[in-house]
């Protein structure tokens, strides 16, 4: 018997509904050797018979059925709040079906003609869902704002790792109530997710929460970011390649994607893609299956994909620069994440977890939090968001000399709070030699003459041209002419510092212009 239920609970209940009553058959027998109870129907009208008499823990129905479509039964469970977790199946291409009915609200989908494999491990996934434990006081507490309808409705596979991932997203500002609410109801599907937000905000942060609080939370989380792999190593690196595929390749390797299997594949800055690669990231999306290079077979896989992206995608696809069909397949469920200027109210909590973190990584103390401290922080613009702000705690904990905490929000001007702001301006030597004068009558206070601004450049791209080139040359300096470490720094990748050394005409010491493609150790 299948170990897809525990043993302390009833066998499973499936409902499989198509009108074709050889398939229909091959299903229940598939589904009985699996240990589960089942019934089946070949209409939408005979399917609600069987849903009016009883409860099941997951429905599999065709899309296409001789009275309507299986989207019916979908809309009318979700409707009526059934506990039911619904797969779809729908023909071969259809792929606008599968997302319309993932939007709905169905677990998953197949496509026809259903791989058994595949429809087993679905049908399992489906199963463990229904099953899950649901932590409802604890989510209530995690995230309070969310109304009693959607808390019934999340599901945490795990409660543990699902409260302490929702836990590392810190806040309890409204808009963060709603993305941890979100992410507890979205995590108990399949459906994709697109994780959208600014630099720095957190979006990995979120998706491992989605991950974590799913089914899926024993498998694998696999990150990959979309914009730091060199592009003629994408296909590899996505699907894996045989031995002897290409040069340099001794041994079969997996890629992303069987890596991630019976997980979650995050695929970051997904807008970073060419669009190359985007076609075959949707054939393996939508077929949930891929080919090594090299492999003349394809191989199922079973992953979850969640992505995120700083970039506006729908500016992306109207420019051109980012298939639509693409976009469709990823943006199925959308959890925006505020900027840290939309939740500022968050800041004092944000600043003691991050700061005890910082402290616990370096074996401090934790450094004291002064109020005035906060006042500045939240003054500041922190366009960089929370990653900005764990790199100003850090820069202060380094510079920190005293019990009050220093802050440095010039770049390279630190001043303890305090005597910011009570001290009194240094005195210069001449000042201090007749301190012991009477004091002058007081005088009104004259401003320093301001600077001329620069002049504006007569060739603004050759000016700009200039400037990045002075800080290319300066972080090739300062790392040996190592490109890899100077793209580190700088916060590209290797592709794209070649690029632009390349283009700007830069010479290393070994007498390139960076447009070669050996190894940069």
């Amino acid at each position: 018997m299948s170990n897809s239920t525990p043993s302390t609970q009833r066998p499973a209940q499936i409902l499989v509904i198509d009108d074709e009553p050889d398939l229909r058959t091959l299903y229940e027998l598939t589904l009985l050797r699996e240990g589960y109870r089942v019934e089946a129907a070949g209409s939408v009208s005979e399917a609600w018979e069987h849903l009016e008499a009883g409860r099941f823990d997951a429905v599999i129905t065709d899309m296409r059925l001789p009275d309507g479509q299986g989207m019916e039964i979908i809309h009318r469970i979700q409707k009526d709040q059934r506990s039911e977790r619904c797969v779809v199946m729908t023909a071969y291409g259809s792929a606008e079906n599968a997302v319309e009915a993932l939007k709905a609200g169905a677990f998953d989908y197949l496509t026809k003609p259903v791989d058994l494999k595949q429809f087993r491990a679905v049908v399992a996934s489906a199963v463990q869902a229904r099953h899950a434990p649901q932590p409802m006081a604890k989510l209530a507490q995690a995230a309070p704002a969310v109304n009693n309808n959607v808390i019934s409705d999340a599901v945490l596979a795990t409660s543990s790792t699902g409260i302490a991932a929702l836990d590392r997203l810190v806040g309890e500002s409204e808009p963060m109530r709603l993305v941890k609410s979100r992410i507890a109801k979205v995590a108990r599907g399949m459906a994709p997710v697109l994780v959208r937000g600014e630099s720095g905000t957190g979006k990995e942060l979120v998706a491992r929460a989605v991950h974590a609080c799913s089914q899926r939370s024993e498998g694998p989380f696999v990150a990959v970011n979309c914009g730091a792999i060199p592009e003629n190593l994408l296909e590899a690196e996505f699907f894996g390649a045989k031995k002897g595929s290409y040069t340099g390749s001794s041994q079969d390797r997996d890629g992303y994607f069987q890596a991630a299997r019976g997980g979650t594949l995050f695929l970051d800055e997904i807008g970073d893609l060419p669009l190359a690669m985007q076609s075959k990231l949707l054939r393996a999306i939508q077929e949930r299956s891929v080919r090594s290079i090299g492999s003349t077979q394809e191989d199922a896989v079973d992953v979850r994909i969640v992505s995120a992206t700083h970039k506006d995608l729908h500016a992306e696809v109207q420019a051109g620069r980012f298939r639509q069909d693409l976009f469709y397949r990823l943006n199925v469920i959308e959890i925006a994440v505020p900027a840290l200027r939309e939740r500022r109210e968050d800041l004092p909590a944000l600043c003691a977890a991050l700061l005890s973190r910082i402290a616990q990584d370096g074996g401090l103390p934790v450094p004291h939090l002064s109020d005035d401290l906060l006042r500045r922080l939240a003054q500041h613009p922190l366009n960089g968001n929370v990653r900005e702000l764990e790199n100003l705690l850090h820069r202060a904990v380094a510079l920190n000399d005293g019990d009050e905490l220093h802050l440095d929000l010039m770049g390279g001007f630190t001043a303890s709070v305090e005597a910011a702001a009570s001290a009194p301006a240094p005195l210069s030597p001449a000042a201090d030699a007749s301190a012991a004068a009477p004091a002058p009558l007081p005088m009104a206070p004259v401003a320093p003459p301001k600077a001329a601004p620069p002049p504006l450049p007569s060739d603004l791209q050759a000016y700009l041209d200039q400037q990045e080139r002075e800080i290319l040359v300066r972080a090739l300096h300062e790392s040996g002419f190592n490109r890899t470490a100077a793209a580190a720094r700088l916060g590209m990748s290797l592709r794209q510092i070649r690029y632009r050394i390349a283009r700007l005409g830069i010479t290393t010491p070994n007498g390139d212009d960076g447009a070669s493609n050996h190894a940069d150790d």
